[in-house]
């Protein structure tokens, strides 16, 4: 028998959302609380068991098909096995599909965050309907999630879709991984950031850090934007760079796999035409006029949601 109820996980560095949903990804039951990560491992492993048999209280738990999880980090969706998650603490090989399926007694799948929030658009939001579909989320950092000939693609060792790391600038600054001149490095809000506080304190003019200033906050992409409406050169000189380096990664995708669609999330979106536009106009300068004029580029529907929803559809195959 079809079983009609779904669990997902949206662990974060500093969250848990989980959410019991039906198959058409309505939300009947939800929880979000903090990750408490300092903790330890086991601890956070504990809690999402926790949570879970809250969320599914009073729910026919016969019905439930099994429990998907986002994580913050590269893992293996074949073994459960995840790799390292960077923003948690003592996390390395630890497998999780395991131990929480030993605790719950459910069928559990693990995935990458970004994978789960591609998969969420692609069931539940601006990707419905798509065969081959990438999302990119524009944040803090930078990552990607991949969906071709309708399914999540995860690659030979499970890894794939780490778009954020692919490089455009060869003598670039490295990212927190490592990497130099990777997309996240030049494009992330990070790096955005970043530049802008070494700009000050080599003494460019600019009021980005008095807007700043003006919250009790440090220097982040909100700020250069909106120094940038107001006209500061510096401010309007980063967002074009970030923008054309976001650009040539958006040419890299469409070259490379042809999408049908380009689905742009995170909270660098929040930024708006200001820097969708320009990486547009760059992505259209770059790639083949043939897939470029085929893609379609839109931006994210289901915002925090997309990640408790993805992780939840990895049990529909």
């Amino acid at each position: 028998m079809l079983k009609s109820l779904l669990l997902g996980v949206d662990l974060g560095g500093t969250k848990i959302a989980t959410a019991l949903v039906d198959r058409e990804g309505t939300i009947l039951a939800y929880d979000y609380r903090p990750t408490e990560a300092d903790q330890g491992r086991d601890a956070v492993i504990a809690r999402i068991a926790e949570v879970v048999e809250l969320v599914i209280a009073g729910h026919d738990r016969e019905q439930i098909a099994g429990l998907g999880v986002g994580i913050p980090g590269p893992c293996d969706p074949r073994t459960g096995l995840v790799f390292e998650a960077p923003n948690l603490p003592g996390w390395h090989n630890v497998p999780l599909r395991q131990i929480l399926s030993d605790r719950l007694g459910l069928s559990v799948i693990v995935s990458n965050d970004a994978n789960v929030a591609a998969l969420g658009e692609h069931r539940y939001g601006a990707g419905r309907g798509s065969q081959d579909m990438i999302y990119l989320t524009v944040s803090t950092g930078i990552g990607g999630g991949l969906v071709l000939d309708g399914r999540l693609y995860h690659g030979f060792s499970g890894t794939a879709g780490e778009a954020g790391h692919m490089p455009v600038q060869p003598d670039g600054p490295r990212c927190n991984a490592g990497h130099a001149g990777c997309l996240e490095a030049m494009a992330s809000g990070t790096a955005l950031a970043k530049r802008a506080v070494e700009a000050i304190a080599a003494g460019r003019a600019t009021s980005i850090a008095a807007l700043a200033a003006e919250h009790g906050e440090e220097v982040s992409a909100l700020h250069i934007a909106a120094a940038a409406a107001g006209g500061d050169p510096l401010a309007q000189e980063l967002l074009s760079e970030a923008a054309r380096y976001l650009g040539m990664g958006l040419a890299a995708l469409v070259n490379l796999l042809n999408p049908e669609m380009i689905i742009l999330g995170g909270g660098l979106m929040h930024l708006g035409d200001v820097l969708i536009q320009p990486a547009l106009a760059e992505m259209r300068l770059r790639a083949f006029e043939r897939p470029v004029q085929a893609v379609r580029v839109v931006r994210a529907e289901l915002g925090d949601r997309a990640g408790v929803l993805g992780a939840a559809a990895l049990l529909l195959g």
